[in-house]
Order: C-alpha cells, then structure tokens, then sequence
C-alpha cells in the first residue's frame, strides 16, 4: 500500500471572506456584460456590412392582399345574427379590412360596412348584428364607444376580425 503524503497546511486568512451577491448586484453586472456584448456585436455587424448598397423599401411597392377569394366560408351558422355576422367575416377576409372609410378604393370594408352590405338591407338584422358585436368588443375593450371607433383603432385587421369571429359565436350561442 502506498504511503500517504500529507498536504502542506493551508496559511491562515488575514482576511474576511469575499461576501456573496445580492440577487439585484449580479442581474445588474449580467446586465452590464450583455450590454458590452451587444454593443460590440453591432459594431462588428456594421462593419461587417458597410460594403453592402442597400436601397430603403418604398412601403407604396408592398403588396397587400386579401386571403384567395376562393376561400370558402365554414358550414354557416344556423341562427340569422350569427350567419350575418359569419357572412361579414368572411367579407372580410376575401375583400380585404380598412379603416377610415365603409369601403375604400380596392373594395375592402370596415366592421361596419362588411356587416351592413351583408345584411342586405335589412336594417334590423344589421343593428341586432352590431349590437352582438359590441357586446363581445366590451367583453375585451371595456373602454369603447362604437363599432367604428374600434375599428378605427387599429392598423390592422387582425384584432377587428377576431372579434367579429367572437361575435358571430356569441350570437349563435345565444341562438340570435
């Protein structure tokens, strides 16, 4: 068996141990390395492509479309406000979401329009329809007005169509 070598003895400590880091302290020095890190990752990026022309993008050459027109509705509601609002969902969805206008120049429409042109006419399905729709707005966005006034708020449809869809399920289950 192989004899044991003992270690040296450790010298005494003159002084206190380091203390350890509050939680606060080492987020903030975390903090204080990323930033560094970030910073010199973007300068290498800038310098990486500064020989790259790059010419800025007109927003006017974007296209925007609406989903296929081809784009078939699911099976319709059987209750009339909820196949009315399903209806203008689906407007929606094939001829395009605006703001600021009933219909715009490329034929898409607002809550308000999509609902009244698939009403048809019928100016009581229409109100029952818009008052569906306010209902489930409210149940969401406690501080709005009107339809329009909704619609109006956003820059894009995703929101309005959402909540026509809310709608249109909402109308069913109450069997209007």
């Amino acid at each position: 068996m192989p004899h044991l070598i003992h270690a040296p003895p450790l010298p005494a400590r003159t002084s206190a141990p380091p203390a350890e880091l509050s939680l606060e302290a080492r987020m903030a020095a975390t903090d204080a390395a990323m930033t560094v890190r970030l910073e010199e990752a973007a300068v290498a990026y800038e310098v990486n492509t500064a020989h790259i022309d790059t010419v800025p993008v007109d927003l006017g050459d974007v296209v925007t479309l609406p989903l296929t027109p081809t784009l078939q509705p699911p099976t319709p509601y059987a209750t009339p406000v909820a196949a009315l609002l399903q209806r203008a969902h689906h407007r929606l969805l094939t001829d395009g979401w605006c703001t600021g206008a009933l219909v715009d120049a490329e034929g898409a429409r607002c809550l308000y329009g999509a609902i009244h042109h698939e009403a048809r006419g019928d100016q009581s399905l229409a109100s029952r329809g818009l008052e569906v729709l306010m209902d489930a707005i409210r149940r969401e966005f406690s501080d709005v007005d009107s339809v329009p006034s909704f619609n109006d708020a956003f820059a894009s449809g995703r929101i309005p169509l959402r909540m026509l869809d809310k709608a249109a399920g909402l109308a069913d289950a109450r069997l209007l």
